[in-house]
């Protein structure tokens, strides 16, 4: 969800809390005007005062940081939304090369069993391709399981 989004439904929160406040503030004067027989003078008014100072603040609060997620916060990007960045693999040759536009082509990460399936390799000559790749900078291998995962770097 956007930023600016969030800010608007912040604000509209916030108003909605300020509606409540001020619809239970009259009550409770209302309630207080009737009960109390002391005057202006009761404790009452100034525990209702403080609690109103109160949750006017807070609500207030809550809408500035709506009003600044609407407004001033800029939107940044998502890393994991990120798409991959192609790899220039005309420096590779060979086997080194078939491996990885495999992964290349499977969006940039591929499972070393898969891998041994498309190339027809041996297990053993893929692994030894992907140390040479893996010390090149070329991918990255992540333990998963009981299986690697290549990923391009």
């Amino acid at each position: 969800m956007k930023d600016r989004h969030v800010g608007l439904m912040l604000v509209a929160v916030a108003a909605l809390v300020g509606f409540l406040i001020w619809s239970y503030d009259n009550a409770l004067t209302q309630i207080v005007n009737t009960t109390c027989s002391h005057g202006s003078a009761c404790p009452m008014y100034a525990t209702i005062d403080a609690q109103r100072n109160v949750a006017y603040a807070l609500a207030g609060l809550v809408a500035l940081a709506g009003l600044y997620f609407a407004f001033l916060k800029k939107d940044e990007p998502l890393v994991a939304g990120e798409k991959r960045k192609t790899k220039d693999l005309s420096k590779l040759e060979g086997d080194e090369k078939t491996v990885a536009s495999y992964v290349q082509e499977a969006g940039g990460s591929l499972y070393q069993s898969d891998l041994v399936a498309k190339t027809g390799f041996t297990k053993v000559r893929v692994t030894r391709i992907l140390d040479k790749l893996e010390h090149d900078g070329v991918v990255e291998r992540k333990r998963r399981g009981m299986t690697n995962i290549v990923v391009l770097r």
